[in-house]
């Protein structure tokens, strides 16, 4: 069994142990300490990261009371070594978890859900819930927990026995055989949970909820404590800083000022559409529609442009009308048409001669092929639909 310093003090950042085995692992090696400060992934939350002996450690697990480091490097077993663990990520954790039970604990006394997945990521964390929660309620929920945070409650963890614990009415994910630890925020939360905590709910600093989605019919809530509630803040700054000077609104306007220029884009859409339509309606009338294909080339056609002036072609009398848009180094986009004609084996020809790929109905096919503009007119020209 390897004695779980953690436990003992949770702010615990270097420590000494002897080392009991150590054995290659791929191309690391798995360490045993008689005693750690590291914490082995659980309960949602990952493994602590820092050094043993001069070693970095990227992981550590446990299994039946063992905790197993993996190191990039090897250590004498019998000997003494320091191990430091990576305060910063440590701490982070910290916060993020602390603050989790905080708003699970609030969730489940105002609604009854149970939190029923929690994952805390490097960079983010999510919390599930099997139950529905409007956004007004959950900016109610962050509002109390933050309430939590800035009164400076005494975290608790505790130990009780059978006898004790069915007394207590305690929130846990699953069954737990053997001794629970209990870790409590009076007034907020009683959770069965493995992972170290902060020892006061201020060291949590900020308790920020950013999103909320629909999930298994219930939400999940995406949320943001300490330090990284802090770094999340300051970059939306720098965005709002930014997007206001772009637009010269006061930062506080800047909102207003995007839905103004939103709204000018839809018009400055409207207008560019109805120029469009003008200007295919002109070069239609240019386009010969004789022989056989009409085979227009424009490389500045794009999205319903060639299609609108095949149909601008076709009203004028063409009986198969092709527009391509693109050029002889990107490839070509098609649309071949007719009111007449079944297109759909000129395509296939198409396509097997100019490597292409597409389809569509006997009246319109669309796609795309690669070739030389004069060869691919040429083709057209000398094809009979």
């Amino acid at each position: 069994m390897t004695r779980k310093l953690f436990y003992e003090d949770s702010h615990m950042r270097e420590f000494e142990a002897e080392v009991l085995a150590c054995e290659p692992f791929g191309e690391q090696y798995k360490i045993v300490l008689d005693e750690t400060a590291f914490f082995p992934e659980g309960g949602g939350q990952y493994a602590d990261t820092g050094w043993i002996g001069g070693v970095r450690v990227t992981d550590a697990h446990e299994k039946e009371g063992v905790i197993f480091h993996t190191a990039g490097g090897p250590l004498v077993p019998g000997t003494k070594v320091k191990g430091t663990i990576d305060w910063d990520e440590r701490f982070e954790k910290m916060q993020q978890h602390s603050g989790e039970h905080i708003v699970s604990g609030l969730i489940h006394q105002k609604f009854g859900y149970d939190n029923v997945g929690f994952h805390l990521g490097s960079d983010y964390c999510t919390l599930d819930f099997n139950g529905p929660i409007t956004r007004e309620e959950l900016c109610g929920i962050e509002t109390m927990a933050n309430e939590a945070v800035f009164r400076n409650l005494d975290i608790q963890v505790s130990y009780p026995s059978k006898e004790e614990l069915e007394h207590i009415d305690y929130r846990s994910k699953i069954e737990i055989e053997g001794q629970v630890r209990i870790v409590t925020v009076p007034g907020y939360d009683v959770c069965a949970c493995c992972a170290p905590h902060m020892d006061k709910t201020g060291e949590i600093g900020l308790i920020k909820l950013t999103d909320m989605v629909n999930y298994k019919g219930g939400e999940r809530i995406s949320m943001l404590c300490g330090f990284r509630a802090l770094g999340d803040y300051r970059q939306k700054e720098r965005n709002v800083k930014a997007i206001s000077a772009l637009l010269c609104a006061r930062e506080e306007e800047t909102a207003e000022a995007v839905g103004h220029l939103k709204e000018e884009q839809v018009r400055q859409k409207g207008k560019i559409a109805s120029l469009q339509q003008k200007m295919l309606t002109y070069k239609a009338a240019e386009i010969s529609t004789d022989g056989a294909v009409a085979a227009v080339f424009d490389p500045e056609l794009s999205g319903n442009g060639p299609r609108e002036l095949m149909n601008l072609l076709l009203d004028r009398g063409a009986r198969v009308c092709a527009v391509l848009a693109g050029t002889d180094e990107e490839g070509y986009r098609y649309v071949i048409g007719s009111r007449t004609e079944d297109v759909r084996q000129l395509c296939r020809e198409l396509n097997d001669r100019f490597s292409g790929k597409g389809g569509g109905k006997p009246e319109m096919v669309q796609g795309s092929l690669v070739g030389k503009a004069s060869e691919i007119r040429r083709f057209l020209e000398e094809a009979q639909p």
